[in-house]
């Protein structure tokens, strides 16, 4: 067996790695933040039970390709170089550091010709833009009945809250559903576009293995974005964050097959929450609102400019 075999798998675990940890606290941080008195292989074993569902069931009804169609227009390379090791890496680094960074321009940007990728980046924009709208107009309405100190209060009522809970676990399944069918052409996008049998089970045990210790570790320090917003650790609000989230990933699911940033209509929607609701209750706090929006936003370009950078040497490689 030679480096050359080797380095398609070396690049897939280190971004199923670096996926995992990055995007899949935006998917699931809410429901690890409001479970958090919940053992946590429970809540793995719920996550674990949907992934492989979805990912059998596209495996099976796309003949062999997990990604769903999303990896259509963006061909394996003939020859996987060392340097194709590099963009998994440099997301793991910046998820240390807490940058909620986009894998789908990180991972992706390096197999796409210039026109996939400004089509990433205009559905990615159109995602952000309409998750600020959708939360902004959404909580505007409801901030000052659900979302006030009075309302939380209530919910501690354990008749209300067995409620919640129940309707937490069915939200955060549909989003969890949503997220894998985008997000899974950035995990697989190094392996062949249709897998054998043995590569499915073998790429199912890493990621299950990889998400074991994201959730016994509680998220790391992408957890953190999540936790500093307002009330996410409540189940109501976490699981209307979590229904909001899968309906626009569902529309953008439906409306092409181009891959997407998650991260984008993460922040998006976070971003137009926080905002309405000081601005409902406490109008006193919209200036660090402000201030969070921007920085989150400053994050996940950071993202983006590395992302651009990297297909940009990845291109002059290749023609080395």
């Amino acid at each position: 067996m030679n480096f050359e075999y080797l380095i398609p798998i070396i690049a897939f675990i280190l971004a199923a790695y670096s996926v995992i940890g990055n995007d899949v606290i935006q998917t699931l941080g809410t429901f690890l933040t409001s479970n958090r008195e919940r053992s946590w292989w429970i809540l793995w074993l719920y996550a674990s039970v949907i992934l492989t569902s979805v990912l059998l069931y596209g495996w099976y009804q796309y003949g062999g390709d997990v990604s769903y169609g999303r990896l259509d227009q963006i061909p394996l390379p003939e020859k996987m170089h060392i340097w194709y090791l590099l963009p998994p890496i440099v997301l793991i680094v910046l998820t240390r550091y807490g940058f909620p960074v986009s894998t789908t321009f990180l991972i992706l940007s390096i197999f796409s010709s210039q026109a996939v990728i400004e089509k990433m980046i205009l559905k990615s924009l159109f995602g952000y833009s309409l998750a600020f709208v959708f939360a902004f107009v959404l909580y505007i309405l409801i901030a000052r009945v659900l979302e006030s100190k009075e309302s939380i209060h209530k919910l501690s009522k354990k008749k209300h809250k067995s409620k919640w809970l129940v309707a937490q676990w069915v939200s955060t399944g549909l989003l969890w559903i949503q997220w894998l069918i985008q997000d899974f052409a950035n995990i697989f996008v190094y392996l062949p576009r249709q897998l054998e049998w043995s590569e499915l089970l073998f790429s199912l045990k890493v990621i299950l293995v990889l998400m074991a210790y994201l959730f016994k570790s509680r998220g790391g320090k992408i957890q953190g974005i999540v936790n500093s917003k307002a009330n996410t650790t409540h189940i109501r609000s976490a699981t209307i964050i979590d229904l909001v989230y899968a309906l626009i990933l569902y529309f953008f699911a439906n409306l092409s097959n181009i891959p997407m940033s998650t991260t984008w209509v993460f922040i998006g929607i976070l971003a137009g929450r926080e905002l309405a609701i000081n601005y409902r209750i406490n109008k006193a706090e919209i200036k660090s609102s402000k201030i969070m929006i921007f920085k989150d936003l400053y994050k996940v370009n950071v993202g983006l400019i590395v992302s651009i950078l990297i297909a940009y040497l990845f291109g002059y490689l290749n023609l080395v």
